[in-house]
């Protein structure tokens, strides 16, 4: 039951993202066909021909019911700039944006568990005002500033990695790194909260009096149970990483989801934002919906009251 509700919930989550997003576009000021027709030029009829074919002319019910139709079938539309299916395109770019988001994931996971738990263990030291100072540079350096400052450092000065470019295994390092800052910072800080909280406890003093060494109570047990909030952190920022390509793929240059739908707000292509939306709120959703069964795993409180 608990996995089934956990679906449940995530397939709600969908629709309703799928519905407010829709009608967001719905409502927003301007036309699509403001950038396929010259209003100055075009005639009344022929502005009012090209909206019917488009079906923009339409109550927000019936366009909201021929899209749902057509997605169940597989079809999300084609492109208002060049007619190419939206499906195609989303396909053809989205491995370079899972790439990358993969990679900044893991950057973050790596360097916020690694320093989160030093900082814990050696408190008040240096080793903690390094793991914090860190921290608090991810949390307040805007993505788009510390890439630059990557580009002019390993790049223009070192030459180590190429500034842009989406070829080759050294064009995301520097954009990983960028978003994966970010992510580090969030998780320093709360592995060494839940780590601090959990050194306090009285079960950890029980567990040194039984003669476990210092290094299985901290990685074997306090760790442990300190892994929870991080892992809910984890699965948040992997849809903020998601969300965070539309400025990283610009900067560098990459192709991918965040460039297209970049590329598809400017000129009011909505059948290309709505299927980027709709996929990328499908795949937040499965992320966490993987985090909260790993509760089960990792904690076995929560796989007894489930």
């Amino acid at each position: 039951m608990f996995i089934v509700g956990r679906i449940l919930s995530s397939l709600l989550v969908i629709a309703g993202s799928l519905v407010l997003v829709f009608a967001i576009l719905y409502v927003l000021p301007g036309d699509p066909t403001d950038n396929m027709i010259d209003p100055s030029v075009a005639t009344a009829e022929q502005i009012a021909n090209l909206k019917q074919q488009l079906g923009v002319d339409q109550p927000f019910y019936i366009q909201f019911t021929r899209y749902i139709s057509d997605m169940v079938r597989g079809d999300f539309g084609n492109s208002l700039l060049n007619s190419e299916p939206v499906l195609d395109k989303i396909l053809e770019h989205f491995p370079a944006t899972l790439a990358l988001t993969a990679a900044s994931a893991l950057v973050s996971i790596t360097i916020g568990l690694v320093l989160g738990v030093l900082s814990a263990i050696h408190r008040n030291g240096p080793i903690d005002f390094i793991a914090r100072l860190v921290g608090l540079f991810g949390i307040s350096m805007p993505t788009f500033w510390s890439g630059i400052l990557l580009i002019v450092l390993f790049s223009l000065q070192l030459g180590w990695f190429p500034a842009m470019g989406s070829d080759g295994w050294k064009t995301i390092v520097l954009p990983a790194l960028t978003l994966g800052i970010v992510g580090a910072g969030f998780i320093v800080r709360m592995v060494r909260s839940s780590m601090l909280d959990i050194i306090d406890e009285h079960f950890m003093l029980t567990l040194r009096s039984k003669g476990l060494s210092e290094r299985a109570v901290m990685y074997k047990h306090a760790l442990r149970n300190a892994l929870i909030p991080a892992v809910t952190m984890i699965g948040m920022l992997i849809g903020e990483m998601l969300a965070g390509t539309v400025v990283i793929e610009t900067v560098f240059s990459r192709q991918g989801i965040g460039r297209i739908i970049g590329d598809a707000l400017m000129a009011k292509d909505l059948p290309v934002v709505q299927g980027v939306i709709f996929i990328t709120a499908v795949i937040y959703v499965l992320v966490n919906l993987l985090v909260d069964l790993s509760y089960s795993v990792i904690d076995p409180r929560v796989r007894r009251s489930a």
